[in-house]
Parts: structure tokens; C-alpha cells; sequence
């Protein structure tokens, strides 16, 4: 068995252990990422809703909005009309950044913001929002931006 292995094997080697096992529960940014990963290198925005049960389960994986190069423009209807008609308790988000710069933008900041918002009055929780790269992933809710 090999001993050393690039990024790019090492989440091949997750995503088929994932499909394996049926990975349908989110417990972690890395579930995230491990799910949403064939979107880390897009070369446009994709704006991403997985909702979820009260168990964490995955009930339906969304892509929401495809942006241009650098922006995904997202009103909070897109988000919220697919989680209520799914029943959802709680919902992620993620989008990728073409850019590869796995810092939140100003815009990824209000755009979060304003979903918390929204997912308060209508009950269903905000458990994440992440950033997807091929290098790795920005998590609001383990960085205590959420």
C-alpha cells in the first residue's frame, strides 16, 4: 500500500468510501466539502443548497444559481422556497470560488448574514455556509462566523 498521497488522491480515495457507505448525513464542514467536491473547481460560481432533516440526513442536494466567473447573485427565495417544500429543519449552503481564494468576500459575508436572518423567521436553521476550493474549504460556523 502507498504511504504518501497527493490531496487530489486522498479525496478520490473519501469520495469512494462516501458513496461506499451512502455518506447521507452531515455532521462537519468535511461532510460538505466530501459531497459537494466535483464543485471545488468550476470554473464559474455554483451556488449550492443541500437541506437537511432533523437528523442531519440529506434530503436533496440543490445546485441554486450558476454566477459568472467570480460572483453568484442568490435572493433568499431560491434558498428558502425548495427547503420549506422539502420539510427541511436545517439547510447548508456552499458555493465555490473560481478564484481559488478560500477567504469569505464582502459579499459572501452579507450574503450569509442575511440568509441567518431569513432562516430565523421562517425556522429552519442555518447550520453552514462553506467555500469550496480544490485546496481545501472555508467554513462559517467552524470559524464562528455564523
Amino acid at each position: 500500500m502507498k504511504s504518501q498521497y497527493t490531496l487530489k488522491e486522498l479525496l478520490l480515495m473519501v469520495q469512494e468510501e462516501v458513496q461506499r457507505s451512502h455518506l447521507d448525513r452531515i455532521t462537519s464542514a468535511s461532510d460538505v466539502y466530501c459531497v459537494l467536491y466535483d464543485y471545488a473547481d468550476k470554473d464559474q460560481e455554483h451556488f449550492l443548497l443541500l437541506t437537511l432533516d432533523g437528523a442531519s440526513k440529506i434530503i436533496e442536494k440543490r445546485v441554486i444559481h450558476i454566477g459568472t466567473l467570480n460572483q453568484s447573485l442568490v435572493h433568499p427565495r431560491e434558498i428558502f422556497r425548495p427547503a420549506i417544500t422539502d420539510g427541511a429543519a436545517g439547510i447548508v449552503i456552499a458555493h465555490n470560488h473560481p478564484s481559488r481564494t478560500i477567504e469569505p468576500s464582502r459579499a459572501d459575508i452579507q450574503i450569509t448574514q442575511r440568509l441567518k436572518e431569513v432562516a430565523k423567521l421562517v425556522g429552519i436553521e442555518l447550520l453552514d455556509h462553506v467555500i469550496l476550493t480544490e485546496q481545501g474549504f472555508y467554513s462559517f460556523s467552524e470559524e464562528g462566523d455564523l
